[in-house]
C-alpha cells in the first residue's frame, strides 16, 4: 500500500465543543479516507447517547453504541478507522491494582469497541504520571523488566481476543522513563510479541532530542543537530519496519520567548515539552505559523525504512479549544493544504532526481489527494 493521508480526530477540535460526527464529516470532505480515533471523542459521544454524571466514565454499553454509530458514519463516507488511542498511564505503574484494573476492566471494552470500529490497533503512549500529589512519591517505576512485563501482558490479552488486537508503543518526548524512540524500540524488542510494535511520531522524535521550548531559539543548546543526525542513523541501521505499526506526523511552533514561569503556556510541575505539545503543534509545512522542527528529515528516515502505510496528522494546539463551529473545518483544511504541499515537495524531488540522482524525499501515492477529495465531495453532495 502506498502512503496515504490520515488524521487523528483530536486534530480537528476539542470534544468539549466539537462532535465526532462533525469531525468525521470534515475529514471526509477534505479528502481524508482514514482516521485515528481519540478515546475522548468516543467517550463524549457515549455520554451523549447515555447521559451520566461528569465524574463517571461512560458505561460499556454506551461506548459500544457510540462505536456502532461512528462505524456507520464512516462506512457511509468510505472512511476507515485505523486505531483507537491513547491507552494512557498503563505501563510501569507503582499501584498494581490500577494496572490490573486497566487490564481487566478498561481493556476489554476498548477491544470490543475496536472490533465494531473495524480497526485492529491500540496506541499505548509511554507513562508520564507525575509524583503523587498526596504523598510526593513516584507513581511509576523505571524498572525495565516491569515495563516489559506490563506490555507483554497487554499483548497477551490482545492475542487472546477474537479480533487479535495489536498494540503500538510510543515514546512521548516528556515520558517519565521512556522518552526516545530508541528506548521504546528496546522495550518492544524485549517484549518480543508479534502483536506489539512501535508508533513513531515526528513531533515526539524531534521534541525529545532536538527541541527545547525553554531555550531562546527553541532547540537543545549545542547538540540538537548532531543528536538528531545520530538518532536517525541508528534508526536506519536498527529499526525493523515490520514492527512499525503507526506513523504520525506533526511539526512544532517556535516560541517567541522561552517557556518559563510567566509564559502563557507555563504550568507549574508540568514538563515544559508537554505544555508546549498541548499548545503548539502544527501541521507539516506551516512555517508561516512558526514551524521549525526538522520533521521532513525524520519523515524521510522513516520512509527510507520502507514504510508505505498511512501517515496520520496528530496535532494538539490551543486553536482546537476554539468553540467556533468552523474549527473542525479550518483544521481539516489546514491538514489538506499540508498534504498538498508535501505532494509538491515530492514532485519537485522526483523531477530533480532525474538529473541529480536518487530523490531525497519520496512519498509513494501522494498524488491521490485531489481525486479523493473530488470523490468524497461528490458523495457528500449525493447524500445531502
Amino acid at each position: 500500500m502506498d502512503c496515504k493521508p490520515a488524521i487523528t480526530t483530536v486534530s480537528l477540535g476539542s470534544c468539549k465543543f466539537h462532535s465526532i460526527t462533525t469531525k468525521i464529516d470534515e475529514a471526509a470532505r477534505n479528502g481524508f479516507k482514514a482516521i485515528e480515533l481519540f478515546i475522548d471523542d468516543l467517550e463524549a459521544l457515549a455520554k451523549d447517547i447515555s447521559p451520566a454524571p461528569a465524574t463517571l466514565a461512560p458505561s460499556r454499553d454506551s461506548i459500544l453504541a457510540a462505536a456502532h454509530q461512528i462505524r456507520q458514519q464512516c462506512d457511509r463516507l468510505n472512511v476507515v478507522v485505523l486505531n483507537l488511542q491513547p491507552l494512557r498511564f498503563y505501563e510501569g505503574l507503582v499501584n498494581r491494582k490500577k494496572r490490573n484494573h486497566i487490564l481487566d476492566e478498561v481493556l476489554p471494552v476498548w477491544m470490543d469497541a475496536l472490533k465494531i470500529l473495524g480497526a485492529d490497533t491500540i496506541l499505548v503512549p509511554s507513562n508520564f504520571l507525575p509524583e503523587d500529589p498526596a504523598t510526593g512519591l513516584p507513581q511509576t517505576v523505571g524498572d525495565f523488566d516491569i515495563i516489559v512485563e506490563d506490555l507483554r501482558e497487554l499483548a497477551a490479552r490482545g492475542a487472546q481476543h477474537e479480533s487479535s488486537i495489536k498494540f503500538a508503543y510510543e515514546a512521548l518526548a516528556w515520558g517519565t522513563h521512556v522518552n526516545t524512540w530508541e528506548k521504546s524500540w528496546e522495550i518492544v524488542q524485549a517484549v518480543n510479541r508479534p502483536n506489539l510494535g512501535l508508533a513513531l511520531d515526528t513531533f515526539n522524535i524531534a521534541g525529545a532530542i532536538y527541541a527545547d521550548p525553554t531555550t531562546e531559539d527553541g532547540r537543545v543548546a549545542d547538540t540538537a543537530e548532531t543528536d538528531l543526525s545520530a538518532s536517525l542513523g541508528r534508526m536506519a541501521s536498527t529499526l525493523d519496519v515490520s514492527k512499525l505499526f503507526i506513523v504520525q506526523i506533526a511539526d512544532g511552533e517556535r516560541l517567541s520567548q522561552p517557556l518559563h514561569t510567566g509564559h502563557p503556556f507555563y504550568v507549574a510541575d508540568q514538563p515544559s515539552r508537554l505544555s508546549w505539545s498541548r499548545n503548539c503543534r502544527l501541521f507539516l509545512c506551516e512555517s508561516d505559523r512558526g514551524g521549525f522542527l526538522p520533521v521532513l528529515s525524520i519523515l524521510k528516515a522513516i520512509l527510507d525504512l520502507g514504510w508505505t502505510g498511512y501517515l496520520a496528522y496528530e496535532v494538539f494546539s490551543r486553536s482546537l479549544a476554539d468553540s467556533d463551529y468552523r474549527t473542525p473545518a479550518r483544521h481539516a483544511e489546514r491538514a489538506k493544504r499540508s498534504w498538498q504541499q508535501l505532494c509538491d515537495i515530492a514532485k519537485t524531488q522526483r523531477s530533480q532526481s532525474k538529473s541529480l540522482g536518487p530523490s531525497r524525499f519520496e512519498l509513494p501515492g501522494m498524488g491521490l489527494l485531489e481525486t479523493v477529495v473530488h470523490e468524497v465531495e461528490r458523495g457528500l453532495d449525493i447524500l445531502a
